[in-house]
């Protein structure tokens, strides 16, 4: 059974079920630490200018604009893929957005192309064009993988299987240096 809504018109069921809460990360990566202390169980808040439901497929399609809060965690994207099971109540088990995708995290933010939740895991990996800023730093590449439980973010300068393509297989960065005083004793 496909049905189509206005989000205007219908409180998504889902976004109850929706956690982005606290999993495990990549190597070989420069990392830093945007997730720590995210509260898993803050209510979620969810916007979107059309969603779909596809019951015989467990999932539902949300488009246009998205944007979903969890605490002080936002996440947007053009749109998402939500994977969910339904037995006794709507469980979410994965996400994927693409479309200018961005988690953002107080003054942190991260963007990609695409976006895949593991919300068993508690794992957000971005792809394709990722960019962290926390502050004045900065660092590309094209996998990012945020470990929600521990706080741990990676980035690495090829996705996998990309033979490293899309960074040349390098995470570039800028950090802020703090700025000394010249006559400051050394």
């Amino acid at each position: 059974m496909l049905r189509s809504f206005s989000i205007a018109s219908v409180s998504l069921v889902l976004a109850g079920a929706l956690w982005i809460g606290p999993g495990g990360a990549g190597n070989n990566a420069a990392q830093a630490q945007l997730m720590r202390g995210h509260d898993s169980s803050a209510p979620v808040d969810f916007s979107a200018d059309r969603i779909e439901v596809q019951d015989r497929a467990d999932r539902a399609i949300v488009s246009g604009n998205v944007h979903v809060t969890q605490g002080n965690l936002v996440l947007d994207a053009a749109r998402m893929t939500i994977a969910y099971t339904n037995a006794g109540g709507v469980e979410i088990q994965r996400i994927d957005a693409s479309g200018n995708v961005r988690v953002t995290r107080g003054q942190d933010r991260a963007t990609g192309d695409v976006g895949i939740y593991d919300l068993n895991r508690r794992i957000i990996t971005l792809l394709g064009n990722v960019h962290l800023y926390q502050g004045t730093n900065n660092l590309a590449g094209s996998r990012l993988v945020m470990d929600l439980n521990t706080g741990l973010s990676k980035v690495d300068g090829r996705a996998a299987g990309s033979g490293g393509a899309g960074g040349g297989g390098r995470v570039t960065g800028t950090f802020t240096v703090p700025k000394r005083q010249e006559n400051a004793p050394k």
